[in-house]
């Protein structure tokens, strides 16, 4: 998560590299946009405030840039800042934006632009919500809502090993990615995670099409394939990294989660201990611990505690497995 003084490192000391770059000349921008989207993203101009609707538009959605299509925004991060403009919390990714000083008025400001084509987005402040103490103050023209088929949920239930495995057998799950998230220090490594020292969690990230399974019926996957009253513990795996968690990234998700856990707390004869907390950070595992189960399936491990979670988990879920199971 992205701090104001991230923001002004960024600005004094320079920009993380974009994943790409996009050039073109004036009349190659003119010819794309509209007469004010050219104004405010090539021209570094300023909409009207209160000018367009998406300042009320809160549904869940990611937004890119209207020149280049880059990926800026996820709707998650996105509140009601009452200023006339749409206002964020957290860019979509850290290197999606850069951060410039902009010294056009009497004070001093940060402005932002897109990192791929360097469209002018709007400027950021230090006056947003907490965690983050983040308020990016956009030009909803320089916006526009991106479509996707995807979506993505985080659960953390124990070792990765074991959960990954479960999932990637259910329909409508597109991948997965194991790493850690939840913690205090940034890009974290496998050995100081296992430590208990950063407070990360071990997570599996889900890549899923929701028009083939719900964000709900991944969660009682999730609540099914674990136990969820052991406090940082799984069977002989003991620690604070493997702590039971949801991390939802909207509001419909955190209902849907509490909803679940309500309604689940008579089912298990001890008090459940999931937490349930917005997603705020990722952080892939190395490499070799992705695809772990299919990969060294033989291995101690595997064989005594992932091979019998994975027959019962069959068994319970069989009416979301994949077709060939």
């Amino acid at each position: 998560m992205l701090h104001w003084n991230d923001i002004i490192k960024f600005a004094a000391e320079g920009n993380p590299e974009p994943d790409r770059e996009v050039r073109k000349t004036e009349d190659e921008w003119r010819e794309q946009l509209t007469e004010e989207e050219f104004y405010v993203t090539r021209q570094h101009g300023t909409e009207r405030p209160f000018s367009s609707g998406m300042c009320e538009l809160f549904e869940p959605g990611k937004y890119g840039c209207v020149c280049c299509g880059t990926l800026l925004f996820d709707a998650g991060e996105k509140f009601d800042s009452g200023t006339g403009w749409p206002s964020f919390t957290q860019p979509a990714k850290e290197n999606s934006i850069s951060y410039h000083q902009d010294g056009s008025l009497a004070a001093v400001r940060i402005e932002t632009l897109c990192n791929t084509c360097e469209a002018h987005l709007g400027h950021v402040f230090p006056d947003g919500p907490e965690p983050s103490g983040l308020r990016y103050c956009m030009n909803a023209v320089s916006l526009k809502k991106v479509e996707e088929t995807e979506a993505v949920a985080t659960f953390g239930g124990g070792c990765y090993w074991c959960t990954e495995a479960m999932f990637q057998h259910l329909k409508g799950v597109i991948s997965i990615e194991s790493g850690f998230s939840d913690g205090q220090v940034v890009d974290p490594t496998y050995r100081a995670v296992c430590s208990g020292e950063t407070g990360h969690a071990e997570v599996i990230q889900i890549n899923y099409d929701p028009e083939v399974i719900s964000y709900e019926e991944l969660l009682r996957v999730h609540m099914g394939t674990h136990d969820p009253t052991t406090l940082n513990a799984q069977g002989a795996d003991v620690g604070t990294q493997y702590r039971s968690t949801i991390l939802y990234r909207t509001d419909e998700e955190r209902r849907i989660a509490e909803d679940v856990l309500e309604e689940l707390a008579d089912v298990f004869d001890s008090d459940i201990v999931t937490e349930v907390k917005r997603f705020e950070l990722f952080y892939p595992a190395p490499a070799d611990h992705n695809n772990y189960y299919n990969d060294n399936s033989e291995q101690g491990y595997c064989q005594a505690v992932i091979s019998p979670k994975l027959a019962k988990f069959r068994k319970t879920f069989q009416h979301l497995l994949t077709t060939h199971e």
